[in-house]
C-alpha cells in the first residue's frame, strides 16, 4: 500500500467549482478523467466543452433557426449570463437585465460569429478571475450557490447546443 500524499492547503470550494466551469466551457485537460464530459483525447481531439464546440461551426451553422432559436443565440445568452454573474457579485447590479433579448441576434455573419465567441471567452475570463479575488475570504452560500447556478446554466447550454448541432448534421 503507498501513501498518499496531500496537500498542505486543501482546494477552496470555489476553486472546485471553477474546476467544473472549466470543463463546461474549456473542455476536459487531454488525456486526463473528466467530471461530466466526454474525455478529450492525449492529442486535443474529442474536446467538447462549449469554446471547442463552437468553434467547429460556421457562422451559417450558429444562424440556423432549430426550433425557434439558434446555436448563436445560445452562445449569446451564455456569454450574456457570466456577464451579469459578474455585475451581481461584484458590483451588486441586480438589472433589471433583458433575459429574452440576450438571445438576439439569433443570425450573425462571419465576422459576428467571431466576435461572439470572443465575448464568450472573454466572459468567461472575466467571471473565472473575479472569483479567484473571492479566494482569499470565506466563501458564502451566495457566492457558492451564485457560481454553482452559472456552471449548471453553461452546462444546460452546452447540453442544449451539442444537440443543436447534431440536428444540423
Amino acid at each position: 500500500m503507498t501513501e498518499s500524499t496531500q496537500d498542505p492547503q486543501p482546494q477552496h470550494v470555489l476553486e472546485g467549482i471553477l474546476d467544473i466551469l472549466t470543463e463546461a466551457v474549456e473542455g476536459g485537460a487531454p488525456g486526463q478523467g473528466t467530471a461530466f464530459l466526454d474525455g478529450t483525447a492525449a492529442d486535443g481531439s474529442g474536446n467538447n466543452g462549449l469554446l471547442a464546440t463552437l468553434d467547429r461551426l460556421s457562422a451559417e451553422q450558429a444562424s440556423q433557426d432549430i426550433h425557434g432559436t439558434s446555436i448563436a443565440g445560445h452562445a449569446r445568452h451564455s456569454a450574456f449570463h457570466m456577464e451579469v454573474m459578474v455585475r451581481w457579485e461584484r458590483d451588486g447590479d441586480r438589472g433589471p437585465f433583458d433575459w429574452k433579448g440576450s438571445f438576439e441576434p439569433a443570425q450573425v455573419d462571419d465576422g459576428q460569429w467571431d466576435e461572439l465567441r470572443v465575448r464568450l471567452r472573454a466572459a468567461y475570463d472575466a467571471l473565472c478571475a473575479f472569483v479567484r479575488t473571492q479566494q482569499e475570504t470565506e466563501a458564502t452560500g451566495d457566492m457558492a450557490g451564485g457560481l454553482t447556478g452559472a456552471v449548471a446554466h453553461v452546462a444546460y447550454h452546452l447540453g442544449a447546443i451539442r444537440q443543436m448541432h447534431k440536428a444540423l448534421a
